[in-house]
């Protein structure tokens, strides 16, 4: 019998906190990063069929790329690789978030399309043939197949038990100018083999007090380099961090987007709305994050 409703949520993944702890010889930075879920994203739909397919659809569509060279067909042609006789079909992907944003929205995709075959096959979550498809498809992807707070660390494959963070009202704002990741490492200077000795970030916060405090000792290195590839991001946060409410503001991962956290969601709405006026292009979105 066919799974009902194959259908899957990709929410953003914000990197509330990032640390750089150095540089490995072969050149991949290691990093250690408390990552929350927002409760906006993408929506995938998985048809059963003979063939695997991708439309791709939504506001945000064009900046999702060709098709065929899109995360979710990698995932799947990932897992077809390590599971043999695996049913596929055509994925309808609606994209809401925006591309190269520093969300992960593109590995979120690609954990849904592992999450929706795993459905359609039968496959447990902790299958390891579906979390060794999830890290040979991306670094993001492995802490996005089960959506749920955790520490992330190395080059993305070490990963924590899911962490109780509280959900705290959120905005997520995109100046919609590019932050190329790799122009914000290079930004960091780190030869290979070299290390920061960066202290670990904290993950004990249960309490939204515990979490503001913990984020404001914690930031994200990241977010220097990239303020000179992106000015855009600075006066971004800029315009967060001046609205009423705002607890806190920061970058998310290698950006350009950035978020704020609020103390009620009717702040995060009104600050949504000054924002808008302000720059109508950009691209805006009150939320919870947890």
């Amino acid at each position: 019998m066919q799974p009902a409703g194959l259908v899957e949520r990709a929410p953003a993944k914000v990197n509330l906190s990032l640390h750089v702890i150095g540089r490995r010889a072969d050149g991949y930075h290691l990093l250690d990063s408390l990552v929350g879920f927002a409760a906006i994203g993408d929506e995938l739909r998985l048809a059963p069929g003979p063939s695997l397919s991708l439309v791709t659809l939504g506001r945000e569509a064009q900046g999702a790329g060709p098709n065929a060279d899109n995360l979710v067909l990698r995932a799947a042609r990932a897992l077809t690789e390590r599971v043999e006789g695996l049913r596929g079909g055509g994925f309808r992907l609606i994209k809401r978030l925006p591309a190269a944003a520093g969300l992960g929205g593109g590995s979120s995709d690609a954990a849904a399309a592992l999450r929706l075959l795993a459905r359609l096959n039968r496959l447990d979550l902790d299958d390891p043939r579906l979390r060794a498809a999830a890290a040979a498809t991306g670094s993001d992807v492995p802490v996005c197949l089960d959506p749920r707070p955790r520490r992330m660390s190395g080059t993305g494959e070490m990963l924590s038990a899911p962490l109780p963070l509280p959900r705290i009202p959120a905005l997520l704002v995109n100046p919609r100018q590019p932050a190329p990741t790799g122009a914000v490492f290079a930004g960091l200077g780190l030869a290979p083999g070299a290390s920061t000795g960066a202290a670990p970030i904290g993950t004990a916060c249960t309490t939204r007090a515990e979490l503001l405090s913990t984020l404001e000792r914690d930031g994200n290195d990241l977010e220097a380099p990239a303020l000179a590839v992106a000015p855009a991001v600075a006066e971004a946060l800029a315009l967060l961090r001046a609205e009423r409410g705002c607890r806190l503001a920061r970058m998310s991962g290698s950006g350009s987007t950035v978020f704020g956290l609020f103390d009620s969601c009717r702040a995060s709405a009104a600050a949504a709305a000054t924002i808008r006026a302000a720059h109508p292009a950009w691209w805006v979105k009150p939320t919870m994050i947890g």
